[in-house]
């Protein structure tokens, strides 16, 4: 992927034209690279809000002792890609030093490290869940994450073996009975295999429950719970409800650990919506309103391809204090002309198409190296706080399918933006203009049309 890579525009550089050229270069978010003379040269290479103030800060005549870094009189060349947003900036940099540096040093430039996962050993005799950083192509499918850190791992593994016996030891067990133990057999919080205490068919029928519990993320069990608590409630047994509805709880609250996010690595699958980059202007003044689409497809990320909002269309009036109903986009039904089908042309079928682009363009990889960057770049977007994280991510239904609306609706707020501030309103003007009014009845003695008007004696 990366080793393909081209900056979508190159420009000549000469210090006595820096600043007809520095002026042609767009004021909005993306990646560039200066370029030395010299092909032995390494380029300077990253990412910025601001194209061109960060190439003036660099470009421009140094400033008597100054010793800000300034590159003039050695750039030969410059290339540079237009982007929408910080998660596209990232990944466009990451692509750019992979084709220029290599990936290892892509990996170490841009510090990226594997996130953490929770792997459960279902090839072992007796498996077991712990946390790890390691990737490998056997255990793939047994590891759930990415979490946002090692502790979060840790602390969300520790709550779902609490509602079960599975081991945690990690040595390679031998059941024999003399086995001296651990101390969660002591606690009860294991059913002590390593003794010999249960079968190998009641161990496999816990680890089973286990992870039926990482695969549906907690839902299997919080059903089966609610439903044995309906029943006892139904049967007047409010003691045996009460207790479930307590581990009810319990599994509700350890569910709350794990992120939507938290899946098996080839089931991690989702679309994220970014705003465009303004690119090529005077050609796409018809286009304005369009996001860029990414797609998530077993860890790795594909993309964008563009997505119009053309008949999504949103309330503008919308405030950040407005109902959440007049704050969603709607969907507009087009009027065709005579003889004209417009199913081609409608927003489903739009966004069907873009989905469909872009899962052609996924490529199943064996590189367990580019997987773990992709996962790190996910990482680094998805976990920021919700106020720095721009763009929204949608996952699968339960059957496979996108929920298309739901992507046109995200989409078509990525292009109206934030809500405005609602506008203060005048309470004593209103109540001035109000003494003011007076009633008038129109047509009185006649029931079908009279009624009564307000009018002003204010004079113009």
């Amino acid at each position: 992927m990366a080793t393909s890579f081209h900056f979508e525009h190159v420009l000549d550089f000469t210090p006595g034209q820096a600043d007809e050229i520095l002026r042609t270069i767009p004021a909005e978010p993306g990646v560039f690279a200066l370029c030395g003379a010299r092909k032995e040269d390494a380029p300077y290479l990253t990412q910025t809000a601001d194209l061109r103030r960060r190439m003036r800060r660099l470009l421009d005549p140094p400033e008597s002792q100054s010793k800000r870094l300034n590159l003039r009189e050695k750039v030969a060349r410059i290339e540079y890609c237009v982007t929408g947003s910080t998660f596209e900036s990232s990944l466009v940099l990451y692509q750019a030093t992979a084709a220029q540096f290599g990936y290892t040093e892509a990996r170490r430039r841009l510090k990226l490290h594997t996130p953490y996962f929770l792997r459960m050993t279902m090839e072992n005799a007796f498996p077991r869940v712990y946390s790890t950083n390691k990737l490998s192509k056997r255990g793939l499918e047994q590891m759930y994450g990415p979490f946002p850190s090692r502790l979060a791992a840790e602390r969300y593994c520790d709550a779902v073996l609490d509602l079960f016996k599975l081991r945690r030891c990690y040595e390679d067990l031998a059941p024999y009975p003399d086995h001296p133990g651990c101390v969660y057999g002591e606690m009860k919080k294991c059913i002590e295999p390593c003794k010999q205490a249960c079968t190998p068919e009641e161990y496999a029928t816990e680890s089973a429950a286990v992870k039926k519990f990482f695969d549906t993320r907690g839902e299997s069990m919080i059903i089966s719970i609610g439903l044995e608590r309906e029943e006892a409630s139904s049967a007047m047994q409010f003691e045996k409800a009460a207790a479930l509805h307590a581990q009810w709880q319990k599994v509700k609250a350890t569910q709350a650990l794990a992120d939507w996010i938290i899946r098996p690595i080839p089931k991690l699958k989702a679309i994220i919506v970014q705003t465009a980059g303004e690119q090529q202007r005077e050609a796409e003044l018809e286009n304005k309103e369009e996001t860029a689409v990414f797609l998530l497809d077993g860890g790795c990320i594909v993309g964008p391809e563009r997505l119009s909002t053309l008949g999504v269309r949103a309330v503008r009036e919308q405030t950040s204090v407005g109902s959440s109903l007049f704050a969603q986009p709607l969907m507009l039904q087009a009027v065709p002309l005579e003889g004209e089908s417009t199913a081609s042309n409608s927003p489903e079928h739009r966004a069907e198409h873009v989905l469909s682009l872009l899962e052609a363009r996924t490529q199943p990889s064996s590189d367990l190296a580019l997987l773990s960057d992709h996962l790190s770049l996910l990482r680094r977007w998805y976990y920021r706080p919700e106020k720095q994280r721009n763009g929204e991510i949608f996952f699968p239904n339960d059957d496979g399918a996108w929920p298309i609306r739901k992507i046109l609706r995200g989409a078509a707020r990525m292009v109206l933006g934030d809500p405005k501030p609602m506008a203060e309103t005048q309470r004593d003007a209103s109540k001035e203009a109000a003494k003011d009014i007076k009633t008038k009845i129109l047509h009185e003695g006649r029931p079908d049309v009279e009624r009564v008007v307000p009018v002003s004696s204010r004079k113009p």
